[in-house]
C-alpha cells in the first residue's frame, strides 16, 4: 500500500481518477491510497516529510524547490498531462485570435498556482508582447470569472475546465484560445523523494505501467462515457458541462500519448517559470527528472 497525493480536485488529473477506478493499479498488483492534498504547497512539503509516499503535480513545483535548494531529494517521473490545460474566455467572440488582440482589454489572470502566469507571460515575451503593458484585472477566484464577464467587469479570463465550458454552456462567454496550442510542456508528472524511487523502484515503474492504459482511454474512448465514469468526483459539474470538458481537452491533446517526459518539454516549461522570474538557475533536466519511464 502506498500514499499516493491527489495535488488538487480537478478535470485536468482525469488519467490518475481512471486509472484509479477501472483497478489499473491494484490489477497489477499495489494498492494505492489516494489523499487529496490540502494545498498544492502541501504536496511537495508533505513528501519531503513522508506524510506521502508518491504524489501527482507538475515539475514546476520540483523545480522551485531545485530553486531554494540545489540538493532537494524530489524527482519527478513520467508525463501524464503533457499540455497547459488553461483557456482564455471572453465576453465578445474572438475569431483567428491573436496575443495581441488582448491589448486594451482587462484581463483576469489565473493566480492560485503560479505556473499559468509563468507559461501566459512567456507567450506573450514571445509575441512581442510585454506583459506590463496588458491591463491586468485584480485577483479574484476562478470561478467567479463568468459572473465578472457577464458583469463587464472584465473581458476576458484565463480558466482552466470546467469553469470554461460552464460559462459557454451558459451563454456567458466564449473560448478565444487554448494554451495546449503552445504544445507539450511537461505539465504533470508523478514526483517523489529520489531515496524512495532508489528504495522502491518497482513500485514507481508500476504507477507509470497503469497510468498508460488509462490515458490510452482519454485518447480514444467517448467524453461522455468517461464524463460518466468520473462524475461521482464532480457532482457540482453538469454532465454536459463535464463531457465538453473532457472532449476540448481530448481535441488539444492534453493528456500525453505514452509517459515519457522528453527534455524539449522540460525545457519549454524551465525557459517559461526563468522568463517569468520563478526560477534565477538553469536547472539541469537530469537534476529534476528520472527516466525510470523508459
Amino acid at each position: 500500500m502506498i500514499t499516493l497525493y491527489e495535488n488538487l480536485r480537478t478535470i485536468v488529473y482525469a488519467p490518475f481518477y481512471l486509472a484509479d477506478k477501472r483497478k489499473f493499479w491494484s490489477d497489477r498488483g499495489l494498492e494505492v491510497n489516494i489523499q487529496l492534498s490540502p494545498d498544492p504547497v502541501e504536496t511537495a512539503e508533505g513528501l519531503l516529510a513522508g506524510r506521502a509516499d508518491i504524489s501527482w503535480g507538475g515539475p514546476m513545483r520540483v523545480m522551485l524547490h531545485h530553486e531554494r535548494d540545489p540538493e532537494c531529494p524530489l524527482v519527478a517521473f513520467g508525463q501524464i498531462v503533457a499540455r497547459d490545460p488553461f483557456i482564455l474566455i471572453g465576453r465578445e467572440p474572438n475569431l483567428n485570435f491573436q496575443f495581441k488582440k488582448l491589448q486594451g482589454k482587462r484581463l483576469a489572470v489565473a493566480y492560485e498556482v503560479p505556473t499559468p502566469w509563468m507559461t501566459f507571460q512567456d507567450d506573450l515575451k514571445r509575441a512581442g508582447i510585454d506583459p506590463d503593458s496588458l491591463e491586468i484585472a485584480p485577483n479574484a477566484p476562478m470561478h467567479t470569472n463568468a459572473a465578472r464577464l457577464t458583469a463587464g467587469e472584465i473581458d476576458v479570463a484565463q480558466v482552466l475546465e470546467p469553469y470554461a465550458s460552464a460559462a459557454v454552456a451558459a451563454g456567458h462567454a466564449h473560448i478565444w484560445h487554448r494554451f495546449a496550442s503552445r504544445g507539450d510542456i511537461s505539465y504533470t508528472s508523478f514526483y517523489t523523494t529520489r531515496h524512495y524511487m532508489e528504495k522502491h523502484p518497482q513500485t514507481c515503474a508500476t504507477l507509470i505501467a497503469g497510468i498508460g492504459p488509462a490515458l490510452l482511454a482519454m485518447a480514444n474512448e467517448p467524453a461522455s462515457e468517461i464524463a460518466d465514469e468520473l462524475a461521482e468526483l464532480f457532482p457540482d459539474v453538469p454532465h454536459l458541462v463535464l463531457t465538453n470538458a473532457i472532449a476540448g481537452y481530448q481535441a488539444s491533446g492534453l493528456w500525453a500519448k505514452n509517459t515519457n517526459l522528453p527534455p524539449a518539454a522540460f525545457v519549454r516549461l524551465k525557459a517559461a517559470l526563468l522568463s517569468g522570474g520563478l526560477i534565477s538557475r538553469d536547472i539541469p533536466y537530469d537534476h529534476v527528472i528520472s527516466r525510470l519511464e523508459t
